[in-house]
């Protein structure tokens, strides 16, 4: 998304980094797991090998690769071109900053990296609800990548499906949020500690 955000750091090889890496099928859309990888020749060279049946040096990381997944990244990328995918950015951002905002009046602990699609919160208690909306959990916390498919609809079900599951979890002296203010930073959790 970076490259698509006017404030955001330029990413290039002229900087100390090593690599970047890039999810083809996140963003992008493709409809395989995929990803690409961007490294220096140095590094390149530490793992590639000649590899005889081929009569050719392979420089894959796992000596094999889909055939089909740079087709598709190929065409989605010329199909969308630069404005699309700028477009897709700026309603991803402003679909993740909705989402944060909804959950801070709420009363729920949130977080929005500037420069993200990520959204992170409080942990929900209820297992199947996390599945039913598959997000990814780390302890106290879970989070949501705000993808160009999400859609302002989507998001208000959600909400309204957690607060009224979270009026459940904590309601009348059934405890309190757990505070994320080691995850997520104090001005960002709303346990009884930080309100």
């Amino acid at each position: 998304m970076m490259p698509f955000v006017k404030r955001a750091p330029k990413v290039s090889f002229k900087k100390p980094i090593g690599s970047v890496s890039v999810s083809g099928h996140k963003f992008v859309g493709c409809p395989m797991p995929c990803g690409v990888q961007i490294t220096r020749m140095e590094h390149i060279n530490a793992l590639s090998r000649n590899v005889e049946y081929l009569a050719s040096r392979d420089a894959t990381i796992m000596g094999s690769r889909n055939g089909h997944a740079p087709i598709f990244l190929w065409y989605t990328l010329n199909k969308k071109g630069y404005k699309g995918f700028q477009k897709e950015v700026q309603k991803c951002l402003r679909n993740a900053h909705y989402l944060k905002d909804c959950l801070r009046q709420a009363g729920i602990s949130a977080m929005l990296n500037e420069l993200s699609s990520t959204v992170v919160f409080e942990r929900p208690l209820d297992e199947e609800f996390v599945r039913r909306w598959q997000l990814a959990c780390e302890g106290n916390i879970a989070h949501v990548v705000v993808m160009p498919n999400v859609t302002i609809e989507m998001l208000d079900v959600f909400l309204n499906e957690l607060i009224e599951k979270r009026s459940v979890w904590y309601g009348e002296g059934s405890g309190e949020p757990p505070c994320v203010a080691r995850e997520i930073g104090g001005e960002n959790c709303w346990c009884g500690l930080h309100k």
